[in-house]
């Protein structure tokens, strides 16, 4: 049973805790993530991406605060209920009008009214969950119009730069591009680390969820996945590759999967929304460090992993991303307030057997969309590409990071 006495003494101690943690890397998204009285403001991510740290970034920030990690082990007990209690012993501790501060907040049920409570009570609110879907979905009922969300990711460069003290060139760039942006596999450097992180997204966020029995199905879409990252596929053929039994089976795995953050899919462009979601979809993966981790052959194609980086910096700074194809292809389309805004392509190295490919793919694309540039993005070459009076930026992926 969960005292109020006993309650009162891990609120002290976690707001202990939390004072004394420092050197944090500032993530880029703290300029950016605002609390205000009339939203609950959510940090959403995949787990171990550092969402917790962004909490505490943004708590340093305020002159009061009420926190509580509702994944401490020493709150085990603590209901629905408790929630009313909690903000009583806030309120003797640390006095009156604090900005409320919920750590992993979808282990609660029903937390969900208790936070539309102090929103509509005019109260600032900050919550990190690891679940999308749970946050997505249940705000959407409980808290339509009154949440903002902060999608978080493992480091961006510039963050892994100031995380390992490292200069922005070419050779740091090489260990970013192998390890990813998971802060405690870089500190530790232990493939262990990623292993256990997967483990734990596939059975916490998506098994236990989603009532999945068959794990062994589930394993095998996961690894071939992240295996396959920048490649198309369709329902029904991972349902062959998979040996599943239900084309509706792929689609609610996968369903789930971008809910916990581990995956992502990338539609092809069609002006037409039916074509656009039978047409064949792309996968990328969270982080390449993760795919490297727990995939043999990720690593040997170098392509497809400078691809997986560029999508997801993409992601990280917003807009509708498509790939394109008609006549040729071209890697990723940007979409800014229902306009296409930008194209860019992807080549590891551009040669004289792929140059008028990748050319001809990405020009096709701003020739359509009326783009006045375009933008090839390489691993270590740069250059600047005039056809049909059309100029093509070639960059370093390294130098496009810091941009």
């Amino acid at each position: 049973m969960l005292t109020k006495a006993k309650l009162k003494e891990i609120i002290e101690i976690q707001n202990k805790e939390i004072k004394k943690r420092t050197n944090f890397v500032e993530r880029d998204k703290l300029k950016d993530t605002h609390i205000s009285k009339s939203f609950a403001r959510i940090i959403s991510g995949i787990r171990r991406c550092g969402k917790s740290t962004l909490l505490i970034q943004l708590m340093k920030k305020e002159k009061k605060v009420y926190y509580l990690n509702l994944s401490d082990p020493r709150l085990q007990g603590f209901e629905f209920k408790h929630f009313m209690l909690a903000d009583e012993i806030f309120k003797e501790l640390f006095g009156e009008k604090g900005v409320y501060f919920f750590d992993e907040i979808q282990e609660i049920s029903e937390w969900e009214k208790y936070i539309r409570f102090l929103v509509d009570n005019k109260s600032k609110v900050v919550l990190t969950g690891s679940n999308a879907s749970m946050l997505s979905k249940e705000l959407g009922t409980k808290l339509t119009g009154r949440h903002l969300t902060t999608e978080l990711f493992p480091f961006s460069y510039k963050e892994f730069l100031i995380f390992t003290k490292l200069k922005p060139e070419i050779k740091s760039y090489k260990k970013y591009f192998q390890k990813g942006g998971f802060p405690e596999y870089l500190e530790n450097d232990l493939d262990e680390i990623l292993h256990e992180l997967l483990k734990d997204v596939v059975i916490r966020d998506v098994a236990i969820r989603h009532n999945i029995k068959n794990l062994n199905n589930l394993n095998k879409l996961v690894n071939y996945l992240i295996t396959n990252v920048g490649k198309e596929f369709s329902y029904n053929s991972l349902k062959k590759i998979i040996h599943i039994a239900s084309v509706q089976t792929v689609i609610d795995f996968i369903s789930y999967l971008e809910d916990s953050y581990l995956v992502f899919t990338l539609p092809k462009f069609d002006y037409s929304f039916k074509k656009q979601q039978v047409a064949p979809k792309k996968i990328y993966s969270i982080d390449n460090g993760l795919s490297n981790a727990n995939s043999i052959s990720f690593s040997k194609d170098v392509g497809k992993m400078l691809e997986n980086q560029v999508f997801l910096e993409l992601k990280r700074k917003g807009g509708e991303l498509f790939y394109f194809q008609e006549k040729g292809e071209c890697d990723f389309l940007v979409k800014e307030k229902n306009k296409i805004t930008k194209a860019i392509q992807v080549c590891y190295e551009l040669n004289d057997e792929n140059i008028n490919r990748e050319v001809d793919g990405i020009l096709e694309a701003v020739k359509k969309f009326k783009l006045k540039e375009a933008l090839i993005i390489t691993f270590n070459q740069e250059d600047k590409i005039i056809k049909d009076n059309l100029k093509i930026k070639v960059i370093p992926i390294w130098r496009w990071l810091l941009e």
